[in-house]
């Protein structure tokens, strides 16, 4: 055990996490050259292509005598508590800030969880080959910020710096240590293999743990039987027993994924206290989705049930809607994760899909004091039952140069924020702010960017339920209800709300052989009104002079063939229509 470390990579989004982490690799000889690749941890092809880590990815490196257990770790806000259980099964950390960007919100909230759970932070300014890099500036930040004197110099690019990072963190990060010989491993993931079943992730704290062990997983009294244990390098690698201190993976010979929990501990006797674990992952974010196709639900159903299986992170149930048919509504981490869960049942399983508008969840309070939890407006009571909606608070964190400050703090303001803390830290500003979680998922991001030339960043948390004046706004379209269409809103900007809504789906939704009217109504009173107008063919065009009763006469007939259309006619809604309720 004195010879092991086990450590992660925190950062913020972009600044070189996965490509420290390939060049350790290849320092340290784990991955031959000829099998080298770039972001050789991000298994995904979306990882890939968007250069982004989802999933935290662990790695066993073997360094001169020592035995460096790297976890490499998202960057992204969605995917903080990848972060946090990431960190739960460490002594240690690189905290790596970007030279050309310094400081962000989420270096700050990632150092913070670190500090919480009493890991060995390393500081490092990464990419110092770039030349707008301000390695002068950013260890100023260091310094003044988090109150680190001497941070690393490194380009994870290049290598340069990366050796004397590893010396470091052998020297710096503490060797695990082992209180008893009774098996006690912290489960920090886990996922399915189509031929071996559940796999858990371990954390190895006390005792071994070998092929046909016996064993329980604490949290749900389950028993299992170990099939096979290994090490991730970067492959699953399958070794005699993973000891105390070491991170690994068990076969369990469990086949439902839901029989174990992330957080959960394994051990082999049912009476010893469980490892400290995870709070539950709880969604933020719910959004509906439809198959284009009606009769692809059941293979929608199956592709669910299978990505569930790599990512037990978000949760789904069956819902119907009038106008889109059969679907399912997703609970999910936040848009995008939304985004990445589409992208994944489109590309891995073939389905085509129309996502409805993001929702979060509310609670309400009824008349009989009754207090129930929905996650789309559809599940609202009749306003006469209801006697308050509570909907869900955020306390974020946005870290912006001074020059800025006037205008992130208006854009707060105008998503009804409300002002906690103001703190000045160099030449940047740290403001802290209550906002509405619904506000967030309405284009605050792209709003934030807008407004700070793309230096502003948001980090935030949930801090609970506040009353607040909201009704729920429906849109009809050609006099049909469209529930994924619906939302709830403040009563005092249902008005703006309305009126930008359908003018808004009056540019999306396409012309029809006849007219299409789109309305904004809370309840029974319309706020709204806009008309898709219909195509027109000329039918009086091959009549040259005449009688004007002629004329009439068609295009009389011409009205009425159009007024059954629209009786009878089915008004087409695009994607569009719905990614665009997102951006009020």
């Amino acid at each position: 055990m004195l010879n092991i470390r086990n450590f992660a990579i925190i950062a913020h989004v972009d600044h070189g996490k996965s490509t420290l982490a390939d060049r350790m690799l290849e320092i340290t000889g784990t991955v031959s050259k000829r099998q080298m690749q770039d972001q050789i941890l991000d298994s995904n092809p979306i990882e890939r292509e968007r250069g982004i880590t989802i999933k935290l990815a662990p790695v066993r490196m073997l360094y001169k005598s020592y035995i460096l257990n790297l976890i490499d770790t998202p960057g992204h806000v969605d995917f903080s508590y990848e972060v946090n259980r990431s960190l739960a099964a460490c002594e240690g950390a690189i905290l790596l800030v970007d030279a050309t960007q310094g400081i962000q919100a989420q270096t700050l909230a990632h150092y913070h969880q670190a500090k919480k759970l009493s890991l060995t932070v390393i500081p490092v300014i990464n990419k110092i080959d770039i030349n707008t890099a301000d390695v002068a500036g950013t260890k100023k930040q260091i310094s003044e910020i988090l109150g680190f004197d001497s941070p690393l110099l490194i380009s994870a690019k290049t290598g340069e710096g990366v050796p004397e990072l590893l010396e470091a963190v052998i020297n710096q990060v503490p060797a695990p240590v082992s209180q008893s010989q009774t098996v006690r491993a912290l489960v920090f993931n886990s996922n399915f293999d189509v031929h071996l079943g559940v796999i858990a992730w371990v954390r190895v704290v006390d005792g071994q743990i070998k092929t046909g062990d016996k064993l329980f997983l604490l949290g749900t009294k389950s028993p299992t039987t170990v099939l096979e244990v290994g090490v991730f390098s970067p492959a699953k690698t399958p070794t005699d027993k993973l000891s105390a201190g070491e991170v690994g993976y068990v076969v369990t010979n469990l086949r439902d994924i839901s029989q174990i929990q992330v957080g959960d501990t394994l051990s082999d006797n049912l009476s010893t206290s469980p490892l400290p674990g995870y709070q539950p992952i709880k969604p933020v974010v719910f959004v509906s989705f439809y198959p284009t196709d009606g009769g692809e639900i059941n293979n929608f159903r199956t592709a669910l049930s299978k990505l569930r299986l790599q990512d037990s992170s978000f949760t789904y149930t069956p819902e119907f809607s009038p106008a889109l048919g059969n679907g399912f509504r997703l609970g999910l981490l936040g848009l995008l994760h939304a985004d990445i869960v589409q992208e994944r049942l489109e590309r891995e399983f073939g389905l085509n899909l129309i996502a409805a508008a993001a929702s979060v969840s509310y609670q309400i309070l009824t008349m009989n004091h009754e207090l129930i939890t929905i996650n789309q407006p559809a599940g609202l009571p009749d306003p006469s039952q209801i006697k308050e909606i509570r909907e869900p608070i955020i306390h974020a964190s946005l870290f912006l140069p001074q020059s800025y400050l006037g205008a992130v703090m208006q854009l707060c303001q105008d998503h009804r924020g409300t002002l906690i803390d103001m703190s000045y830290l160099g030449n940047l500003v740290e403001l802290r702010y209550s906002l509405p979680l619904s506000e967030l998922i309405r284009g605050f991001h792209d709003h934030l960017k807008s407004v700070s030339q793309g230096f502003a960043t948001l980090d935030y948390e949930l801090s609970g339920y506040q009353a607040s004046d909201l009704v729920k706004l429906d849109i009809l379209i050609a006099s049909d209800r469209v529930d994924a269409l619906s939302q709830i809103v403040p009563r005092s900007q249902s008005p703006y709300l309305a009126r930008d809504l359908v003018e808004r789906l009056k540019e999306i939704i396409p012309r029809a052989q006849f007219e299409i009217t789109i309305q904004a109504a809370i309840g029974g009173h319309i706020l709204a009104r806009a008309d898709v107008k219909a195509f027109r063919k000329d039918v009086t065009a091959k009549l040259y002079g005449g009688d004007q009763t002629r004329k009439d006469k068609l295009l009389k007939k011409q009205k009425k063939g159009k007024s059954r259309m629209k009786q009878f006619g089915r008004v087409s809604i695009p994607q569009e229509a719905f990614l665009s309720i997102l951006k009020v």
